[in-house]
């Protein structure tokens, strides 16, 4: 389990960047262009405040309400705005580090242009049994690292995550974010709270794929 990264005085509403095709995961950093007005605002207003972003998944059919409030996935990673670009026509450049996962309980009615919500901070866990976790690196780091075979330095820097002593919880949630899967896989590995049932997913998601296809790793950032 983690200890709640979120500042003391969080009470607990977030405001919510919806996007259709990024999944966002605790422990990583997501370069950000934003250009539309109501995201204009709320990055203006968490830049004033607390800094905190939750990115959260459309759900499918977005497209016919887009510019209102389409449906959204119930599970939320949320961000701090790390560095922060004020461009001179009002668009900025971000840099979010995603903090933890959340679940978005009711939105809150606002005056503001883009939605807020009031959250509940998802406790994650893990096996204890050392047998079992490093089973399940064993199990993640078989179907990885072929990918990365044909990059020395990359297959070195994933090899030592898997040999270090970063959480297994950790490790996944990099994996998830960086490894190529289909949206709603990762929306779900983001949704699981148990870092062991997240190996395990992740391990049967990429073991059907034989071609290598990843993101560089460490992930680079990408505009949205």
């Amino acid at each position: 389990m983690t200890t709640d990264p979120l500042p003391p005085d969080f009470d607990g509403t977030v405001r919510l960047f919806p996007l259709p095709t990024l999944v966002m995961f605790p422990g990583v950093v997501q370069g950000l262009h934003i250009f539309e007005p109501r995201y204009r605002q709320m990055t203006a207003d968490a830049l004033s405040t607390d800094r905190l972003i939750a990115m959260v998944l459309l759900r499918p059919g977005w497209e016919e309400g887009y510019d209102g409030a389409p449906a959204i996935e119930p599970v939320a990673c949320v961000g701090r705005i790390a560095w922060s670009e004020h461009l001179d026509d009002g668009r900025y450049n971000l840099r979010l580090r995603g903090l933890c996962r959340v679940r978005i309980l009711d939105e809150v009615p606002t005056d503001r242009l883009y939605r807020t919500a009031r959250v509940g901070r998802v406790v994650e866990s893990a096996p204890t049994d050392l047998d079992e976790l490093r089973a399940l690196r064993r199990s993640l780091a078989e179907v990885v690292l072929p990918r990365f075979e044909g990059n020395a330095a990359a297959h070195k820097q994933v090899g030592e995550l898997f040999a270090g002593e970063t959480p297994l919880g950790q490790v996944c949630d990099l994996l998830a974010y960086a490894m190529p899967m289909d949206v709603a896989v990762k929306q779900a590995l983001l949704a699981e709270s148990d870092a062991g049932r997240r190996a395990a997913a992740i391990t049967e998601a990429l073991r059907p794929f034989t071609n290598p296809g990843p993101r560089g790793f460490p992930p680079k950032f990408s505009p949205n």
